[in-house]
Formats: C-alpha cells, sequence, structure tokens
C-alpha cells in the first residue's frame, strides 16, 4: 500500500515531490519536530507529545500552525489513512517558505507536515539479553532540549555506534559527564542502587518516555535522582538502560566493550521495562 503523507491541507502520496526549494526547514533546519507511536491504533501520551511541541516551537520562534485539537484529527487521520494500527507518526513544523534571508518575515506561514510508517521495535534477544552503546564526546549545540530538525551531530554519532556494531552512542561532556543518547536518553542504577538520570535543562531533551519512567520508579518505590552521572559511575553501575518512543524501556548492559553489572538485564530495568508496557497497552518482549 501507497504510504499517505499530510502537508499544509493535503493528504497525498509520501513519494511526491513537494517541499519548496526555499523552505526555511531545508534550507536553515529552522523547524521542530515529535516522533509519537500509536499501539493498537492509539497514539500514545499523546497530550505530553503536544506539550513538549508547543515548548519546542516557543523557544524557536515558530507559530503553531493550528490548534492542538486540529492537529491532533489531522494525525489520526493520516493514521487511519495508512491503516496500521501499530505506527511511528511523525510530526515537523518548520518556519516555512521565504526568500532565503536569515530574518524570516513575520508574514511567513509555518509548513507543517505528517508521515507514518509501521512500528519497527529492537528485537526481542535485545530485551531479553540487552544491548551495547559506545560513548563519544557530545558535539552538539547548547540547547538540546529544543526538539531541532537540526541533528547532524546525532546523526554521526548514531552512524558511528552502528558501523561499531552498538545500539547507541551515549553522549559525554567534557567534564566526563553522560548528557543522553545520541537519540535516547540515559539511565543507571547507581552502585548505591540509585536509579539516576540527567536532570532536565538545556543539555538534554526532555524525553517523553522519560518522564513516564520516572513516574514509574516513583509509584515502585524505586529511589530516584534526577542527577548526572560520569562515565565513570556508569562503568561500575549495577545496572544500564535506555528510553526512548521507539525503544521503550530498553537494558543496556555493556558500554563500550564491558559489561556492566553482571552483564545482563537487572531487577530495576527488568521491572519498569514490564510496568512502561503496562502504561502503553503493549506486550512487550521483557514480559516473556
Amino acid at each position: 500500500m501507497t504510504r499517505i503523507a499530510y502537508l499544509d491541507g493535503r493528504f497525498l502520496p509520501i513519494a511526491t515531490p513537494a517541499v519548496a526549494v526555499e523552505d526555511r526547514g531545508l534550507q536553515f533546519a529552522h523547524g521542530v519536530y515529535e516522533v509519537i507511536k500509536a499501539i493498537g491504533g492509539r497514539l500514545v501520551d499523546l497530550e505530553r507529545h503536544l506539550d513538549r511541541l508547543e515548548r519546542s516551537l516557543a523557544e524557536a520562534a515558530i507559530p503553531m500552525p493550528t490548534s492542538r485539537a486540529v492537529l491532533a484529527l489531522l494525525l489520526e487521520e493520516c493514521l487511519r489513512r495508512n491503516r496500521l494500527r501499530d505506527a511511528v507518526v511523525y510530526l515537523q513544523i518548520d518556519r516555512g517558505v521565504a526568500e532565503r534571508n536569515h530574518v524570516c518575515p513575520e508574514s511567513v506561514e509555518p509548513t507543517l507536515f505528517i508521515t507514518v510508517r509501521p512500528l519497527r521495535l529492537p528485537a526481542q534477544e535485545e530485551y531479553e539479553q540487552g544491548v551495547a552503546v559506545i560513548t563519544l564526546p557530545d558535539e552538539r549545540w547548547a540547547r538540546c532540549d529544543i526538539k531541532s530538525v537540526s541533528l547532524l551531530p546525532n546523526v554521526l554519532a548514531r552512524s558511528r555506534a552502528a558501523a561499531l556494531g552498538a545500539r547507541e552512542a551515549w553522549l559525554v561532556d567534557a567534564g566526563g559527564v553522560v548528557t543522553e543518547g545520541s537519540a535516547s536518553n540515559a539511565w543507571i542504577v547507581d552502585a548505591a542502587g540509585v536509579l539516576r538520570t540527567h536532570p532536565l535543562g538545556p543539555r538534554i531533551l526532555g524525553g517523553v518516555t522519560r518522564s513516564v519512567v520516572l513516574e514509574l520508579a516513583h509509584a515502585q518505590g524505586i529511589p530516584v535522582a534526577e542527577r548526572a552521572f560520569t562515565l565513570a559511575e556508569a562503568a561500575a553501575a549495577r545496572e544500564a538502560f535506555l528510553t526512548s518512543t521507539t525503544s521503550l524501556v530498553l537494558p543496556v548492559t555493556r558500554i563500550d566493550g564491558r559489561p556492566i553489572g553482571d552483564g545482563r538485564p537487572g531487577p530495576v530495568t527488568r521491572s519498569l521495562a514490564r510496568a512502561y508496557a503496562a502504561h502503553i497497552g503493549f506486550k512487550s518482549a521483557a514480559e516473556e
């Protein structure tokens, strides 16, 4: 079946040439995006995604092109037209089309498009055995809290990880602190048994899955600290995992080739993976 995309009032085959040459998202990466998963035809945590979208738009000086209610209807209609129940819905809003100039006229309307593809989660064995990550210097800009389409450093880091046989790259700042992954949030259960992840701020993107997992951890009585951890602390951790919309809660059992803990997914990771799967209404490999 031909995939259907939405672009500024039109539903059209995804291969149809449609974006203008002078679109500011294309020429300046002046745009933001969201990735929302659908499970059983339901858009998961939609309100949290829309909250983050509105924040990113405000920080990037891009007007909201329509109301939240209309945007939700467009997302659902695009999902319906693609006849998918379990899917990844990509939403992008950029500053619009104008003659190339660093300063954008206020009258320019934003560009909005939506695409849908099947949801492809990590393999079951990755949930059961854990995955490897490598570490790389964090070379991104200073406003990682904006979900910007400007992702070149992230793409290069993720590609480097893939070339080395790793699932993800964890990014490390000049002080040796792990900020986050190229496309995920990073977590450890430290040597004292405390679940830790980098605090919100300009150095990381506040993941929607991250926010849910924090709530689930508190509900389970797991000791939690939104406190940065170093690469050395990660190496000495009892457990590690990563979270993202399309990875869910994914155990990390090797960092830079060295095992974490006993080299297997730990009890905190497994418990949170089960709880998150229940939250989204999905039977994950972690439950097998």
